[in-house]
């Protein structure tokens, strides 16, 4: 029996399983609620729970039925770092040293914030905003590996939701907080809040400057038809970014009455990134010696605003968890680039040239989203909704090239394009969940329309239109064996769609000799996700315990292609297939009264069928990656941590990437208990670096990559007004539940 087959087997099997579910959810809901209190557990029989909270010295984990959350409020590298910093720490999460994100070796993933996907976080500039948005007002991080039928099912490794603070206190109260680093990097920021009870304000304003220095050595060979041999070619290039940012949150909570709220909530980041960059290229003559020699020089100015406003009405009903919460929301991004290059060709020499580019690239999503959660009897629970999403975006590029030291050179075709892209998804999703004695299940089907559209403008004509509708059922299993142990099983379908940069058959210049272009006919990524895990709790520590197995197919993948003459471009495809599968393990503990630790690492094999991309069979590897995090209260008020990860080597479409890792050190001292100061330690041992290996029959060679990450951090924090409230508990997808 093929696998595809067995595929197919289990994917109709839990269709059907999903699907029973839902029909006696549906039979379920028309019984009426008892108006008896609920019966009390047999004795001997443990009551159901949503979750378990593991509190260590350095972050609080829970783990539900369908996901993870690591509280990261006590990570000295996220009091002065970014979002990627924090991440880095986070058992599942991969950053690699470009910033960009993966969950267990997937980067397919969709990041949210509160509940919330937001624009900024896709696209070609996915990773440099994580690298640029601080992580000081990130309260935990959820990781959700196999979402339910409730989640959007974009991404086919799974959804992070970074939770920001957002506990409510009486009266007023704020923080103020600074820090300041090495190489001119530095961060300020202030936040505050009021509630008299029935009004809640609540703001954060942050700026952030950064500086970064970036070195890529490129050494590739291709085999040249005429001689039969490899010809060399190599690029290096040095680059100095910097970055300012501003960041600005604003909220109003309202309670009508004792069961109703409205939330009002606004959010405006603004970055300005600019880069000077220095290419040097080399390219041998299949008679030896130089046939290509080309310096270029490369100031780049951007901006990056994103504006987020949202409302909410929240109903409460009788009964535990009963509510409907409505919620219309509006992004508005623009990215703006001004680049210049100055192009010296040295050898054979020819007039050097100058290349204006003004990039343009404006994006709007609305959403609308209906949630009603409904508890029924013998502790089961009813999810319904339905999301409307509808993006609109425009990209623009106005090229012009001419001689160098003219001031206006003409519009360049070759360089221009106007590329509009539009996309409807409706959504409707049910889950069902219900305990039957030690066995939890948590059954869910998510109907999704999507149309699609894309209009190459200016440097086509092309237009391609793309409608379909899928159903993705979801189901989570959990079994109570001994106390304090706890088995696992969960399978969800996900899609990964293509990006509008995906899609934009524009062929864009990066350099001379290197293009890219995406490809309008590429089909949406679907993945298959099997999960089985342990869970063991004792004495105060855990172990977590996942074995885990994805199938795509139509797999969207980069491909390098030689254009002749020694340029290459970079395009995207549809794999036929592809299979990965791990083991995860995870463990927290006390080691003494004043050490606590967390590890984890990760067993990853990965498999392509890249016959399509001049290889013979199917091609596949192992990957193991880790992390650690130790820490030390010496004192009642002095606390020290040192964590650092390793992430080996990966496999690619068309070769592999080598593995990097990091150490981290901190110190807090707690002044009092509203003073406190830090000192960080980032990449101390000046490790962060990686290498691209391209390995074809006819296309080899190697890309290193080094960021400067090293540096050393020193700031305070300062707080005001009330304390804090006790910690009512997790609340899963948003900030903390009301008080």
């Amino acid at each position: 029996m093929s696998f595809s087959h067995t595929r197919q087997t289990a994917r109709s099997s839990l269709l059907a399983g999903a699907a029973g579910l839902l029909m006696a959810s549906g039979a379920a809901a028309q019984t009426p609620e008892p108006k008896a209190p609920p019966a009390k557990p047999p004795a001997g029989r443990p009551a159901t729970v949503e979750g378990v909270v593991v509190q260590g010295q350095s972050s609080g984990m829970r783990v539900d039925i369908d996901r993870k959350s690591y509280g990261v409020a006590n990570d000295l590298q996220a009091t002065s770092g970014s979002i990627s910093d924090a991440l880095r720490n986070v058992p599942s999460v991969q950053v690699d040293v470009q910033g960009n994100v993966s969950l267990r070796g997937d980067s397919n993933v969709t990041i949210m914030i509160d509940g919330k996907p937001s624009t900024m976080f896709q696209g070609e500039g996915r990773a440099a905003a994580l690298q640029a948005l601080p992580a000081d007002q990130i309260e935990r991080v959820e990781v959700i590996t196999n979402p339910s039928a409730a989640f959007n099912p974009e991404g086919s490794a799974g959804v992070i939701n970074l939770v920001t603070k957002q506990t409510r206190k009486l009266g007023a109260s704020g923080s103020v907080r600074a820090n300041v680093g090495s190489d001119e990097r530095w961060n300020v920021g202030v936040s505050g809040s009021r509630s008299d009870g029935k009004l809640t304000l609540s703001g954060d304003l942050t700026y952030r400057h950064d500086t970064q220095k970036v070195k890529i050595d490129d050494v590739r060979q291709r085999l040249d038809p005429a001689s039969g041999q490899f010809l060399e070619s190599r690029q290096s290039s040095r680059i100095s970014n910097r970055i300012d940012l501003i960041l600005a949150r604003g909220g109003l909570d309202y309670d009508l009455d004792p069961r109703s709220r409205i939330s009002l909530s606004a959010m405006i980041h603004s970055i300005r990134p600019s880069s000077l960059g220095y290419d040097h290229l080399e390219y041998d003559a299949a008679g030896g010696g130089l046939a290509r020699l080309v310096d270029r020089v490369i100031p780049i100015d951007q901006s990056r605003d994103n504006a987020d406003l949202s409302a909410t009405w929240r109903r409460k009903f009788d009964g535990q968890d009963h509510e409907l919460v409505v919620n219309a929301s509006q992004e508005f991004g623009r990215v703006e680039r001004n680049r210049e290059a100055l192009t010296l060709f040295i050898l054979p020499a020819s007039p050097d040239t100058i290349e204006l580019g003004e990039y343009d690239n404006r994006t709007r999503q609305t959403e609308v989203k209906i949630d009603y959660t409904r508890p029924l009897p013998a502790d089961g629970k009813l999810k319904a909704g339905y999301a409307l999403q509808y993006d609109d975006n425009v990209y623009e590029n106005l090229g012009r090239r001419g001689p160098a030291g003219q001031p206006n050179p003409p519009v360049a075709p070759a360089l221009t394009y106007e590329f509009q892209y539009e996309q409807a998804i409706n959504a409707a999703y049910v889950t069902y969940q219900q305990p039957f004695g030690d066995v939890t299940v948590l059954g869910g089907l998510r109907f999704e329309d999507t149309h699609l559209d894309l209009d190459l403008v200016v440097g086509g004509p092309l237009r391609a239109r793309h409608d379909y509708s899928r159903v993705y059922p979801s189901l989570h299993l959990s079994y109570a064996l001994a106390e304090g142990q706890q088995l696992t099983a969960s399978y969800s379908m996900r899609i990964q769609r293509p990006t509008a940069d995906d899609l934009n058959p524009f062929l864009i210049e990066l350099d001379p000799f290197n293009y890219r272009r995406g490809n309008p006919f590429l089909e949406p990524q679907e993945t298959d996700s099997f999960e089985l895990g342990y869970q063991y709790r004792k004495a105060g520590r855990t172990l977590l315990a996942t074995l885990y197995y994805r199938e795509s197919s139509k797999g969207i993948s980069d491909l390098v292609r030689d254009a002749g003459g020694g340029v290459f471009v970079t395009t995207r495809e549809n794999l036929n297939e592809s299979r990965s599968g791990g083991l995860e393990l995870v463990a927290n503990g006390r080691l003494t009264p004043k050490l606590t630790y967390n590890l984890s690492g990760n067993v990853y094999w990965n498999e392509i069928d890249a016959s399509q991309l001049g290889f013979a069979e199917k091609r596949d590897g192992y990957t193991l990656s880790g992390r650690g995090n130790l820490n030390w209260q010496v004192t009642p008020k002095d606390f020290v941590q040192i964590n650092g990860f390793m992430n080996g080597k990966r496999l690619t479409a068309q070769g592999h990437v080598s593995g990097f890792s990091m150490l981290n050190l901190g110190y807090r001292r707690k002044v009092n208990d509203q003073l406190s100061f830090t000192v960080t330690g980032q990449d101390v041992l000046d490790t962060f670096k990686e290498t691209q290996t391209l390995d074809t029959p006819t296309l080899q060679g190697k890309t290193r990559r080094r960021f400067s990450q090293r540096g050393v951090f020193v700031g305070f924090t300062y707080t005001f007004g009330r304390q804090r409230r006790p910690d009512p508990g997790f609340d899963f997808g948003g900030g903390p539940p009301p008080t």
